[in-house]
């Protein structure tokens, strides 16, 4: 593997490490040292690879939360129905969580030990998603199709999805996608102009 193809994949692999150990002990109950053993590197080369235990922090958290704003900014710039879009910004995200639930972990229970810019970064992010889905509902009541909601209704719905990561086994019988579609069907429904 060359150099830079070298560094990227060690550096995705101690992120992933993290995220791991995070998720299963908590990100002040996780070492330097403990992760440094997880994948085989000394402390400078662990520091090489992610800076400081925060700075790792922060990639976890704000790297699903960049995802999900990339994923809702094309599912809004297709001019779908309001329904299709609530249902593909709903389905994008329960995959996802699916597929990263130890980062939504993480995320979830960690990302208020970030300080500083890291902190306001992350909470901007996690904002600009919210209001993708505020955007999504307004335009289902610009046209008709839904019932003005209070501002509050986007933290209920975001809530309902994200605590999916306590609870949720992708291997069980419904698929990320199909647990949106009943949790945006009884959303919608109840919301219908």
């Amino acid at each position: 593997m060359a150099g830079t193809a070298y560094y990227e994949f060690n550096r995705e692999r101690v992120i992933s490490t993290a995220a791991e150990l995070f998720a299963r002990n908590s990100y002040h109950g996780t070492g330097m040292a403990e992760l440094g053993r997880a994948v085989e590197l000394g402390r400078g080369a662990l520091y090489r690879y992610i800076g400081s235990k925060e700075a790792v922090l922060y990639l976890i958290s704000k790297d699903q939360v960049d995802k999900m704003n990339s994923h809702a900014e094309a599912v809004l710039s297709r001019d779908l129905e309001p329904r299709e879009s609530l249902r593909e910004m709903a389905r994008g995200l329960l995959r996802n969580i699916a597929d990263h639930r130890a980062e939504w972990t993480v995320f979830f229970r960690e990302y208020n030990a970030l300080t500083g810019e890291r902190r306001a970064d992350v909470i901007a992010a996690r904002e600009r998603y919210e209001g993708y889905w505020r955007q999504a509902l307004d335009h289902g009541v610009s046209s008709g199709a839904l019932r003005p909601t209070p501002p509050l209704l986007v933290k209920g719905i975001l809530g309902m999805l994200n605590y999916t990561y306590l609870w949720f086994a992708p291997e069980g019988e419904l698929a990320p996608e199909e647990l949106a579609d009943l949790f945006l069907d009884a959303l919608i429904d109840g919301i219908r102009a």
